[in-house]
């Protein structure tokens, strides 16, 4: 998968939604992803952006990525930002039961709740496997609950950048072989990516969690 920052011109826009309770290494991973770094960051204050061109499948594509924030109070600010989202990606920490759990419990159903789109494809991610010693959730476990949700899976680590790559790779090339999620891509050609940014007053109306 090649890239270019230099790119202005593409096939395909795809809007990448990264959600998860604070801490999990949202924010690693997308730096990891888009300038192949690793820092330990901190907590992320509402929502976060980033753009990367890739060429995958003969295709340019522009990938506007939203790292949203985990923590319970930036919950109604990201919610605006499911809207359009053709790829979502749910990440955890192996080394934090709770943060797995809430998938099912919180994320698994903001999903559900504020996804505009019935064909968005959603991947599970269990970050920190550099952290094995100190792993609670095994891969099985998260296979189990990917499986159930019917999402793609894969474990990863943003420090040593195991699969990280990969994660967003896998996640591109199944958003390319669907039709709906391509005719959705290739309208926005023609999109100002930051115009669709949602106002604070659109997502102050959401009072769910």
């Amino acid at each position: 998968m090649d890239s270019s920052s230099g790119q202005q011109e593409f096939d395909y826009l795809f809007k990448l939604l990264m959600i998860g309770d604070s801490g999990v290494g949202k924010s690693s991973l997308l730096l990891c992803f888009t300038v192949d770094d690793f820092q330990d960051l901190s907590p992320t204050i509402g929502v976060d952006f980033k753009v990367k061109y890739v060429m995958m499948g003969g295709k340019k594509l522009k990938l506007a990525i939203w790292d949203t924030a985990g923590q319970e109070r930036f919950r109604t600010l990201t919610s605006s930002y499911y809207r359009g989202a053709q790829g979502i990606i749910m990440v955890y920490d192996v080394t934090r039961r709770e943060t797995f759990t809430n998938l099912s419990e919180v994320w698994a159903k903001e999903v559900d709740l504020y996804s505009t789109n019935p064909d968005c494809i959603r991947m599970l991610v269990g970050n920190k496997v550099d952290k094995e010693a100190d792993r609670v959730v095994t891969k099985k476990e998260g296979m189990d609950f990917a499986r159930e949700c019917g999402c793609l899976f894969t474990e990863c680590s943003a420090k040593t950048r195991v699969n990280v790559q990969q994660c967003f790779e896998e996640l591109i090339l199944k958003i390319l072989d669907t039709p709906s999620l391509l005719a959705e891509g290739s309208k926005g050609v023609k999109k100002n990516i930051f115009k669709d940014k949602p106002s604070l007053s659109d997502s102050s109306t959401n009072g769910c969690c």
